[in-house]
């Protein structure tokens, strides 16, 4: 039964980059947009926790955090998203902020912030990850509503 298991996310893991716009995305992201458009910090060192901010003029935003894509969006209150994607915590290969499991408050120390957020492409990744670090499970809703509190309290 472990070796039928082992086959299939050895397999899955060879197909899935097949899919267009799942691996090439991954790294594409990252090629395009090597600095965070808000910190400058390296992308691709902060793959697990970046974000891709795409406007709906075409204009994209590559950023190393959710605090950062926080300050984007803010900066650019009258461009509407078309999406915003976000790397799963353990792959880094981007998903969509609303379809992505947060776990919110864990030990993991977060990055650009003091109150972490984690997103993860299944409910098991982010349960085990919960199992090490602590935290919970949390709406986008939430998550987004805590990174803007966060900032608004740092410009008090």
């Amino acid at each position: 039964m472990l070796r039928r298991k082992i086959l299939i996310i050895v397999l899955l893991a060879a197909i899935i980059p097949c899919f267009p716009g799942t691996a090439a995305l991954a790294q594409s992201d990252i090629d395009e947009h090597r600095s965070c458009s808000q910190c400058n910090m390296d992308r691709k060192a902060y793959g697990y926790s970046r974000m891709l901010v795409q406007y709906e003029d075409g204009a994209e935003a590559g950023v190393c955090s959710l605090h950062c894509a926080v300050v984007e969006m803010d900066a650019n209150k009258t461009r509407a998203v078309k999406s915003l994607l976000v790397a799963d915590r353990d792959t880094r290969a981007l998903i969509d902020v609303e379809k992505a499991i947060w776990v919110k408050g864990s030990k993991k120390r977060g990055v650009m912030t003091q109150r972490p957020a984690w997103a993860f492409a299944t409910k098991t990744a982010a349960d085990a990850f919960i199992s090490s670090y602590g935290g919970e499970i949390a709406a986008w809703s939430d998550v987004l509503a805590s990174a803007r509190m966060e900032i608004a309290q740092e410009h008090r």
